[in-house]
């Protein structure tokens, strides 16, 4: 339970020590409440949508709004989930963020440092699936590929380069995986192709390799 354990790990649960301790359940809880919550959205305006035309198939133009609503709501969450590992404008100046990648590179390796370089994200595997991290956020593919979570979490200083945000992350999520995600706010849990469309080109190759470094967990999971 988490309160037996908060004197390990991370010291930055100590500031939400109300939260559960992340793990497997839980992980599903969060994606069975997402999927319901969605779902409480979307269903009323596919019903109604459907039910003005079946009243009065000249309401056709209504339900259409109806059913651009249903669509629109999902797309919105998506889109905040996504917004977690947008590439935004570097904070420091162009040396001090030369230098932070090159420390960020000695940390992680060369897989990574590649991936990284295309996409602004790091790869690392956890035990509860591929993480993706970047300066401002972190996504989780969960074994097997299909869902996504989307974590928004900064460092205490907001200011450094953006190379040594994304080392703060790595090295807080090596130390302690479940208290890093009980740490960070939840923006998103989904579908992994609802978060990819969201995502700029150049961000997406890293989704596409957490997706694949995810499905060899789950195959080594079962094997």
């Amino acid at each position: 339970m988490a309160t037996e354990t908060l004197g390990e790990g991370l010291p930055e649960r100590q500031a939400v020590h109300w939260r559960p301790l992340v793990d497997e359940r839980r992980l599903r809880h969060k994606a069975t409440l997402w999927t319901a919550t969605t779902t409480a959205h979307v269903v009323p305006f596919v019903a109604a949508g459907a039910a003005l035309v079946a009243v009065q198939p000249l309401a056709a133009p209504v339900s259409l709004v109806a059913l651009a609503h249903a669509w629109v709501i999902p797309e919105l969450y998506a889109h905040r989930g996504a917004v977690v590992v947008r590439p935004k404008a570097p904070r420091a100046g162009a040396e001090a963020e030369r230098v932070s990648v090159g420390l960020l590179g000695d940390l992680i390796g060369h897989e990574a440092r590649a991936l990284h370089a295309r996409t602004g994200l790091v790869l690392e595997r956890g035990a509860l699936g591929a993480w993706l991290v970047g300066p401002a956020g972190a996504l989780l593919v969960r074994p097997g590929g299909r869902r996504v979570y989307c974590w928004c979490v900064r460092v205490n200083d907001p200011d450094l380069p953006s190379g040594d945000r994304i080392a703060h992350l790595v090295l807080a999520l090596r130390t302690d995986e479940r208290g890093f995600a009980t740490v960070a706010n939840l923006a998103f849990s989904g579908a992994l192709w609802r978060i990819r469309r969201r995502l700029p080109k150049s961000v997406r190759p890293a989704l596409d390799a957490g997706a694949q470094a995810a499905r060899a967990l789950d195959r080594r999971a079962t094997a």
